[in-house]
């Protein structure tokens, strides 16, 4: 590899080879960089797009930002298929081989907790929203409405969190950039063994016609993204990118 290193994920040894001709970020192969007993899954990107000022540029660029997170969650997506990866965040660049193994010293003890902790375990996202009303409804009947798609997400929330091991409770989603239909009411993640993952989504399909107007969504399984205990910015790291 000439180019800079990209770093998708941390992970232990793979149990099996990474799909053949995987492509990642800019189009390149990601390949497994071993140090430690540890493996980063990198691709080597060019320094014209990914080095400090024009990575900087790039983030601005939702074109580009959305195109590099398809290609980013892809190998991460490939990479659950054989093992349970630590997810790094977008736009992880390193000069160099050197670089990776560096970065992997620094932080081996927390990767290697966190990966213990992740060991068989997937994410499951859940959101509820309120169904968009084809006539607008009476104050009260929104309020009411309202009221309750709280706590219908409220107890959800907690029988959900009752199957998981760990669960986050994100922001409620902006339907301007989401493009969903309908405020949302419970946005969240939750982190469940591989053993038990059937019975958590047979929970959350039973409960999907309980409240009338009120609309549940299930994402997953996923790499543990919400858990894996990264910063949720995509910017690169201090020291990162080209020097």
């Amino acid at each position: 590899m000439t180019g800079l290193r990209y770093v998708y994920a941390v992970c232990r040894p793979l149990g099996a080879p990474l799909q053949a001709q995987l492509t990642g970020v800019a189009g390149a192969p990601a390949k497994p960089l071993a140090h430690h007993g540890l493996v980063a899954v990198v691709s080597e990107v060019p320094e014209a797009e990914f080095a400090h000022e024009p990575l900087r540029a790039h983030l601005d660029d939702l074109e580009w930002l959305a195109a590099t997170a398809r290609a980013h969650h892809g190998v991460i997506d490939a990479l659950t298929v054989v093992t349970t990866p630590l997810p790094l965040r977008l736009a992880t660049v390193f000069r160099d081989d050197s670089g990776v193994r560096t970065m992997i010293e620094a932080r081996e003890d927390h990767f290697r907790a966190t990966l213990e902790r992740l060991h068989g375990r997937v994410e499951w996202g859940v959101k509820v929203y309120l169904e968009a009303a084809e006539e607008p409804a009476a104050p009260v009947a929104q309020e009411e409405l309202r009221q309750r798609a709280e706590t219908f997400a409220s107890r959800l929330h907690e029988r959900l969190a009752g199957y998981a091991e760990d669960s986050r409770l994100h922001a409620p989603q902006n339907a301007a950039l989401t493009g969903a239909s309908g405020p949302n009411a419970l946005n969240a993640a939750y982190l469940v063994s591989r053993a038990r993952s059937e019975e958590f989504v047979e929970v959350v399909d039973r409960t999907k016609d309980d409240v009338p107007g009120l609309r549940v969504e299930l994402t997953g399984p996923w790499a543990a993204y919400s858990f894996a205990g990264e910063p949720a910015a995509a910017a690169p790291e201090e020291g990162e990118g080209a020097p």
